[in-house]
């Protein structure tokens, strides 16, 4: 298996998009094939140069979780080999970053959770006392664990745009009142239970974000990514504290180094020294290897 995909190739199947890290491709009418590459994206800008290793910490993370969870809450998978749709040279491609899944409906918001006061979510309280239009306990310190997760959903902006955090109220008038409620509760249980079960590894889970769509039947079915460091904020507990942004387990090392640069935040995006490469990959690969073992 190549080491660092930045691009895939796949010519025994039609191409239908590529995001900003996953390639998908549609399987008949029913199934896509979605391919995680080692693409990075910071400021919502493609970066020149890929992380070696990052597509497959996502797909084995995100199968992890989706197993883990297969009780709580179904999810796009379906079991079809490689074999049958592929060649052998294009399986050794994408092999261990490849993921089958069914055609779906995807709902049009992301359901985001936060367990702590950081990000967005830290400008908006500093702002307004609130997130989303949460009420939350004055006085609250930057990165500082919130009594309870909340649930602060956000509009899925189109390519180059950023997202946007919405009320629930307004969440409910682009799903429907029982289908936001249905998400809200089944996302902050994912979280609980990922959170608690990180916290054992010595992984903070500081927020997430899922995305669902709903089968041919109306079903909630979860997509996507699942926990991932691309997908969520990760802070490895011995090196946490309060009043700052602690240290974490994703891409944040490389916008740290990117806002040392005379750059713009608009593409094309500026080249990376190895070691900012080789620091990245290595996080990403830690964070994997204590949810889940190397």
């Amino acid at each position: 298996m190549p080491d660092t995909l930045f691009e895939s190739e796949l010519h025994s199947l039609p191409l239908l998009m590529r995001g900003k890290v996953r390639d998908v491709y549609a399987v008949g009418v029913e199934h896509l094939l979605i391919v995680a590459t080692d693409r990075l994206s910071a400021f919502d800008v493609i970066l020149p140069d890929p992380i070696p290793g990052k597509g497959r910490v996502l797909t084995e993370l995100s199968n992890f979780w989706f197993d883990r969870f297969a009780d709580t809450v179904a999810d796009h998978r379906v079991d079809i080999p490689l074999e049958r749709i592929l060649d052998d040279a294009e399986i050794e491609q994408v092999e261990g970053r490849a993921m089958m899944v069914r055609r779906l409906d995807a709902l049009p918001v992301e359901a985001v959770v936060r367990g702590y006061v950081v990000g967005s979510g830290w400008k908006d309280y500093q702002a307004t006392g609130a997130i989303s239009g949460i009420q939350l306990p004055a006085g609250l310190a930057q990165a500082e664990k919130l009594p309870e997760p909340i649930f602060t959903p956000a509009t899925k902006a189109e390519a180059g745009e950023h997202d946007e955090t919405i009320a629930f109220e307004r969440m409910a008038g682009i799903v429907g009142e029982a289908r936001a409620a249905e998400i809200r509760d089944v996302s902050i249980g994912l979280y609980r239970a990922a959170a608690d079960y990180a916290a054992e590894r010595g992984i903070i889970i500081a927020d997430t974000k899922f995305e669902f769509g709903v089968d041919a039947k109306d079903n909630l079915v979860l997509i996507d990514e699942v926990l991932t460091p691309d997908s969520s904020r990760f802070w490895p507990a011995d090196e946490y504290d309060t009043g700052m942004s602690p240290p974490s387990f994703d891409k944040q090392y490389v916008r740290d180094y990117l806002e040392t640069l005379d750059w713009d935040k608009a593409a094309p995006g500026p080249r990376l020294p190895e070691d900012v490469v080789a620091n990245t990959a290595a996080k990403y690969a830690e964070a994997r290897d204590r949810l889940i073992g190397g």
